[in-house]
């Protein structure tokens, strides 16, 4: 029977059976870990669970790990006071069933919790001096009001001193399921404290009429659907080409270790290529989203999606044959609630093959003899709600060798409220009254390099024109230079077109058939310039959008671009910090950070939903191979293919 969208049989380890060290905590570990940190709870009572994660052995363990081996078990856990603003890192031994390090974290906020955005709407919607603001733009009923909690930022305002708090936007949603979104209340803005949970604070900065026009996206309210389109049918009558191997993912020449944990959600570990290792360790450390309007309340919207949330909280259930499509295989993940219960959202990762197009092909003009050959990408995928907008992650194994990494950003625009045909300077009207403001995105990767082993190099290559004269007396002279960059001063590097600018890690230590570094290059297709100030408040918290590539000696405790506590942070102990330590970078173990992301000037468009748009980067091999890698694919032809009856 063909596998039409349909669930691959491909069988991981057995729930709840760990085989390979870097694999993520068990539902059964993650409740250890808690009752491990409850017995010597620093905070007593008011004890609450911010993450519990796998503490991911150290490389040694893993290069030296074979199947079948004992390895230790510990995990990462940070706790907060339910009572102060206060947290403390701790490491427990999951087999001795001991707390191994604790360390406080006075004046530290932890994440937002799940738990508390869904009680922070009925705060502020019973609030009277919120209800008066309503009441003033015409809204009675404040069942129809739904609220947005935002992080707060930090900008030195009187009152907010020593709390941990959310700022909150809100919408009107005129009937049941009806996008809240068309409906802006504008204006109106609340300031709640997550400890007391109370409304600390309501700006009021004036009346702007609600719009009132719906726009809708859900199908039974839509007048007319266009007719339904024949299915593309994914087929796969023998079976995928991927399996579960002693805890690792294996496909075609590549094998690797997922893992997930509510800050970064998917990661990737010990990518390996026919056995060579090309990353440890590969994630997502940070998204922060700028918006660029300084208009009433807006000037806080600036989010750190990953530290001040935790995108892997916000992972979605996926739906066979709408998410994913074609042979799918999902894992469930697992992660802890505030009192530290273990809860899973199930079917959070789809692995599955796609046909990538023509690896290679080549027609002798002469004997009109061809040869082609199909490639094809191994797919690693998530996509978490945050809020207003839905993000695909996306990570691309390709039968070159190459590894790609794809965000997709679709759901719904923040949105505001103007007299319609006045929009503001910093937005675009997308309806009447309606206004998407101008935003972007930025992401931070975190690529812990192992191109061949831990000792690696970093290089930047630019090419430059030969200045004409006696070396190019035609003008047509244009050549490459590469510079191995020793220190992490000098590696914090911003893209430079002119020069056709891109970076490689190499290891110098392993040598390809021509005698040169095997290694990987980084292509920057998606770098952004940051237009926030970077000595203003935000700017100070999201220094690391200042270059496109940093490059850091590796620590394992430097996981976080922006740092590890971003709630109302500083802009301490973030990125520039750590390459501001001076390092070697030179044939060490190293860290590539990569910055990119979309610029987005909204369009008309954009709204009710955002059609997905991308942003992303590849890591090429460069001399990793002696030659193709893909020379020795068998001729094939696919026998599903047929002529089309059109």
């Amino acid at each position: 029977m063909l596998e039409t969208c349909c669930n691959s049989d491909v069988k991981p380890s057995e729930p709840g059976k760990v085989v390979h060290p870097l694999q993520p905590l068990t539902t059964a570990e993650i409740a250890k870990a808690a009752e491990i940190v409850q017995k010597a709870a620093p905070y007593g009572d008011d004890t609450r669970f911010e993450t519990i994660e796998l503490m991911e052995p150290e490389k040694s363990v893993v290069r030296d790990f074979k199947p079948g081996m004992p390895f230790e078990r510990k995990a990462r856990v940070n706790v907060f006071s339910a009572a102060k603003v206060d947290v403390t890192k701790m490491i427990v031994s999951l087999d001795n069933e001991e707390v191994l390090f604790s360390e406080p974290q006075p004046g530290r906020r932890p994440m937002i919790q799940l738990e508390q955005f869904l009680a922070i709407e009925d705060i502020v919607r019973s609030d009277p001096r919120f209800i008066e603001g309503c009441k003033k733009r015409g809204i009675d009923d404040m069942s129809k009001v739904c609220v947005d909690p935002w992080s707060a930022g930090n900008f030195d305002i009187e009152g907010e001193e020593d709390r941990h708090l959310c700022h909150v936007f809100s919408w009107v949603r005129l009937r049941e399921n009806e996008n809240f979104y068309a409906h802006p209340i504008e204006g109106l803005n609340a300031v709640v404290d997550l400890i007391s949970s109370e409304v600390i604070r309501v700006d009021d900065y004036g009346v702007t009429p609600i719009p009132m026009t719906e726009a809708n996206y859900e199908p039974q309210f839509l007048d007319e659907l266009k007719p339904k389109p024949k299915p593309i049918n994914v087929e796969q009558p023998e079976g995928v080409n991927f399996k579960f191997e002693d805890g690792k993912l294996v496909w075609r020449d590549w094998s690797l270790v997922i893992g997930f944990n509510a800050r970064e959600a998917v990661t990737l570990h010990d990518i390996q290529f026919d056995g060579r290792p090309v990353i440890h360790r590969a994630s997502l450390v940070e998204m922060t989203v700028p918006y660029g309007s300084p208009d009433n309340g807006h000037f806080r919207k600036h989010v750190f999606d990953v530290g001040e949330y935790g995108i892997g909280k916000l992972a979605n259930s996926l739906e066979l044959g709408c998410d994913c499509l074609g042979v799918i295989k999902y894992l469930d993940v697992h992660m802890n609630t505030m009192d530290g219960e273990p809860w899973s959202i199930p079917k959070a990762i789809c692995i599955h093959e796609e046909d990538a197009g023509i690896a290679w092909k080549h027609t002798d003009f002469r004997t009109e003899r061809v040869e082609v050959r199909r490639a094809a990408k191994l797919v690693i995928s998530s996509i978490c709600t945050v809020g207003n907008y839905d993000y695909g992650l996306y990570w691309y194994l390709h039968t070159d060798g190459r590894v790609e990494f794809e965000v997709k950003a679709t759901g719904v625009i923040n949105t505001v409220a103007c007299v319609p045909g006045e929009p503001p300077k910093y937005g675009r009207e997308v309806m009447p009254g309606v206004v998407g403001q101008i935003h972007q995105h930025i992401f931070c990767a975190r690529l812990d390099m192992a191109i061949d082993g831990d000792e690696n190099s970093f290089v930047e290559c630019n090419t430059y024109a030969e200045p004409q004269g006696p070396q190019n007396p035609w003008g047509n002279a244009f050549y490459e230079e590469e510079t191995v960059l020793k220190t992490e001063n000098e590696a914090g590097r911003r893209i430079n077109t002119p020069t056709q600018r891109y970076w490689k890690v190499i290891n110098p230590n392993k040598k390809n058939f021509t005698g040169t570094p095997t290694a990987y290059k980084l292509e920057p297709s998606s770098c952004v310039t940051p237009f926030v100030y970077p000595d203003s408040h935000s700017g100070k918290r999201a220094n690391f959008v200042q270059n496109h590539v940093w490059c850091t000696a590796f620590d394992s405790e430097e996981r976080y671009p922006a740092g590890e506590f971003m709630n109302h942070s500083d802009g301490t102990n973030d990125l520039g910090e750590f390459s501001a330590k001076g390092r070697s970078i030179e044939n060490t173990d190293i860290v590539l950070w990569h910055v990119f992301g979309l610029h987005h000037s909204v369009r008309i468009e954009d709204f009710p939903v955002q059609p997905c748009i991308s942003a992303g980067f590849m890591l090429m091999p460069t001399g990793f191979f002696d030659g193709n890698p893909l020379i020795n694919l068998p001729p094939d032809v696919n026998e599903g293919s047929c002529n089309a009856k059109v």
